[in-house]
């Protein structure tokens, strides 16, 4: 479906772009006139994303890139700006967890690994795209955090690990919003609630998910649109001034 326009002329860099947030997020962006290179370390999942944006009249650039690994990151940022010459917009949204498990259960290597992804991923991609949008004096860093990085979840589990990591991109958007701001370039976060994305799929039950849905106010889980749509708000001109927030998307499963 045809959007708007109103990220017409744009170039997107999203990581994660394979499945659920990342996904939607990449083709809204695309729907909205944005050039968009597409990454992930599963190269199949990209490229049927990056076809499928093709397929409906918008640009796509497939990139098969390891988010936690630097020279990926910037080898890839060279690529989009051999490409296209700029990055207006990035997309951090490169993360996740496997399962739950209390502190007691958590050996230093899984503790490492969900920091890397979540946390590490964030920094790595920031810094790679921040000379370039310096360069330009515009841009928009968009993160994707989570609830379980501002608050536990009372009505499930949430993992330790993860949470720590989401808490961290909060914070890193706080700061890195006031120092790139003279430069003219935003930086804000996104905090979905549990979404119905196939990783979380994995991870939560049906009797969590019903639990979930029957303690939100809005009786709902929000769904990967939810999240592309509060993206596609921050990268566009009716945020130019919106900088260093967390935005929560959650129907309401945070209000305290």
């Amino acid at each position: 479906m045809a959007g708007l326009g109103r990220l017409k002329g744009a170039v997107a860099l999203v990581t994660a772009a394979g499945q659920g947030l990342g996904e939607e997020i990449s083709r809204m962006f695309a729907a909205e006139g944005a050039s968009v290179a597409v990454t992930d370390v599963n190269l199949p999942e990209i490229e049927r994303v990056g076809a499928a944006i093709g397929s409906a009249g918008g640009e796509a650039l497939v990139l098969r890139t390891d988010a936690t690994r630097d020279a990926e990151v910037k080898d890839t940022v060279a690529k989009v700006l051999a490409r296209w010459g700029r990055i207006d917009i990035l997309v951090n949204a490169a993360g996740g967890f496997h399962r739950f498990a209390p502190i007691t259960d958590i050996a230093e290597e899984e503790w490492d690994r969900v920091i890397l992804l979540n946390l590490k991923t964030t920094f790595l991609c920031s810094r790679a795209v921040a000379p370039a949008m310096m360069e330009k004096k515009n841009g928009r860093i968009i993160s994707i955090a989570s609830g379980a990085g501002i608050a536990p979840n009372p009505h499930a589990p949430t993992y330790l690990p993860y949470g720590a990591a989401k808490a961290g991109v909060i914070g890193f958007t706080r700061i890195l919003a006031r120092e790139l701001g003279p430069h003219g370039i935003t930086v804000n976060a996104i905090a979905p609630g549990t979404t119905l994305t196939p990783r979380v799929k994995k991870v939560r039950d049906a009797a969590s998910v019903e639990r979930l849905i029957a303690t939100n106010p809005m009786r709902a889980l929000v769904e990967p649109v939810d999240t592309a749509e509060a993206a596609l708000f921050l990268a566009s001109g009716a945020a130019r001034y919106i900088t260093g927030v967390t935005l929560n998307v959650n129907a309401g499963n945070l209000i305290q």
